[in-house]
């Protein structure tokens, strides 16, 4: 299915529903609406303390008038979290996505941009990731619930653009990072995972660390700014019913990664690998060129450069 033809969607004139406005992605996503003159009252961002998406009534009134929505809320957190509550990731991420998609599509909202997640690649695919290979197989079995519950988001997108016109885009970011980001060791990513660890050894006056699995596996990791800038980008200008994949097009081994971290953060302590632990996916590393070519996108912000920028803004608010 191809990209319609490209027009340009004025932000700066719509009112707007950011899903996860208060999360990690959303308020790089709320500075760049910014960027292109969208007020801040032009902007709603529900809580989940008081808006809770897994109910139908509550996506149908967060939903009302509305122009865009850009969902971005979702429940997520690394191996460990998925490992422990499969289920509540499967089902949150599901029936909020999919009453969110229908509610809209009720109100008569003019665009549906979904986030979705690397996670709903197979386990096994070719490196780079290209987004016709999204269903040649089964995804990582640690994160396989929350990825497939997100990919059914995607099928249903797909239907309600066949069946109702509707104009609903999907987007996959490979692993974001940044400052801002999740550094609570029960359910952070990778990189602050490995920041705080490191943070940590070096407050306490330890001289190694321990880090999950055997360092083999590969992924690219996506500075938050840059794809906020592209999620606004595809708001603008992307209107195909196919999958876009949003990244750097780099990849890094995890050995590789805590190398640099250590560097940057002057820890020359030990790496005790604990291959007990689950790796993930072997090879994560995405084919970046459809997001060139549908609308110019290329990440500005280097890995080391964005590892800096988050380990100093981590240094600042860590507390110790």
């Amino acid at each position: 299915m191809p990209n319609t033809p490209s027009t340009c969607l004025d932000l700066s004139q719509k009112r707007i529903l950011l899903t996860g406005g208060s999360g990690f992605l959303g308020k790089h996503v709320m500075e760049q609406l910014q960027v292109l003159g969208v007020k801040p009252e032009q902007v709603r961002i529900p809580r989940s303390q008081t808006h809770d998406l897994r109910r139908l009534e509550v996506c149908q009134e967060v939903v009302r008038g509305q122009d865009l929505v850009i969902h971005l809320a979702a429940h997520v957190g690394g191996i460990g979290l998925n490992q422990a509550k499969p289920a509540e990731l499967f089902y949150d991420n599901l029936i909020m996505g999919s009453q969110l998609i229908h509610a809209a599509y009720q109100a008569g909202v003019e665009k549906f941009v979904c986030v979705g997640t690397i996670c709903a690649y197979p386990k096994f695919t070719s490196v780079p990731f290209k987004e016709e290979d999204l269903w040649n197989g089964y995804p990582e079995e640690t994160n396989a619930p929350y990825g497939i519950a997100k990919k059914a988001l995607l099928v249903q997108l797909q239907a309600y653009r066949q069946q109702y016109g509707f104009n609903g885009i999907y987007l996959l970011p490979v692993n974001l990072y940044g400052p801002m980001d999740n550094f609570d060791p029960a359910s952070s990513h990778v990189i602050p995972a490995l920041i705080r660890k490191v943070h940590e050894a070096q407050v306490q006056g330890r001289d190694y660390v321990e880090v999950w699995g055997d360092g083999s596996p590969t992924r690219e990791f996506f500075y938050a700014e840059d794809a906020a800038r592209g999620i606004v980008m595809a708001s603008q200008l992307y209107n195909g019913a196919d999958p876009l994949n949003l990244g750097t097009g780099e990849e890094i081994s995890i050995r590789d990664l805590i190398t640099l971290i250590c560097e940057l953060m002057g820890f020359q302590g030990e790496i005790r690998w604990q291959p007990d632990k689950p790796n993930g996916q072997p090879r994560r590393c995405l084919d970046v060129s459809k997001a060139r070519e549908a609308m110019g996108f290329v990440a500005k912000v280097s890995l080391r450069e964005g590892l800096q920028r988050t380990i100093d803004w981590y240094r600042r608010h860590s507390g110790c």
